[in-house]
């Protein structure tokens, strides 16, 4: 039952966070990101007093092109939630997926990647690794630095190995 809430309290946490980025690109507080908006945002958040952007037009049309659904030539906040919540809901699936090729990789299901799961793994995926290459990598997601080969690679640790980062 708790789930639910959950997940109602964390779209309630997007949303509110969505308004807040889009009220910051809505420079002149219309109701409406323009090319105009963008544009005196990024000069603003990234001031470079010599430089001068060849394609910054282009690149700012291509912007509003990809969230203006309704081609108008602005984003509108749905326009622009939905533009966010498209990219958040491919984040989660792709978490999603990350974490069930850790179930496979898990054989004994205790949430860590031991030095045979890892092993095992490497031989099914025709991957060639020395023993020493899978402690390594064991002692690189070392979670309280103890360097303990035998607690095994959990889930963020894998994450750690791959440079993926969920929580951005």
């Amino acid at each position: 039952m708790s789930t639910p809430n959950i997940i109602r309290s964390e779209k309630i946490g997007s949303t509110l966070a969505f308004r807040s980025a889009f009220e910051v690109l809505d420079g002149d507080g219309d109701g409406k990101i323009s090319k105009e908006d963008l544009k005196r945002f990024f000069e603003a958040a990234f001031y470079f007093p010599n430089a001068t952007f060849h394609d910054e037009d282009e690149i700012i049309r291509a912007m509003i092109s990809l969230a203006d659904s309704n081609s108008d030539g602005f984003v509108e906040y749905d326009e622009f939630e939905r533009l966010l919540g498209l990219l958040e809901s491919k984040q989660t699936a792709a978490a999603e997926v990350m974490g069930d090729a850790f179930k496979v990789m898990d054989k004994d299901g205790d949430g860590r990647l031991s030095y045979e799961d890892l092993k095992n793994y490497m031989r099914w995926a025709d991957l060639s690794a020395e023993d020493e290459d899978i402690k390594a990598v064991i002692r690189f997601c070392d979670s309280d630095d103890d360097n303990n080969e035998n607690e095994g690679v959990s889930f963020d640790g894998l994450l750690k190995i791959l440079g993926v980062d969920f929580a951005a």
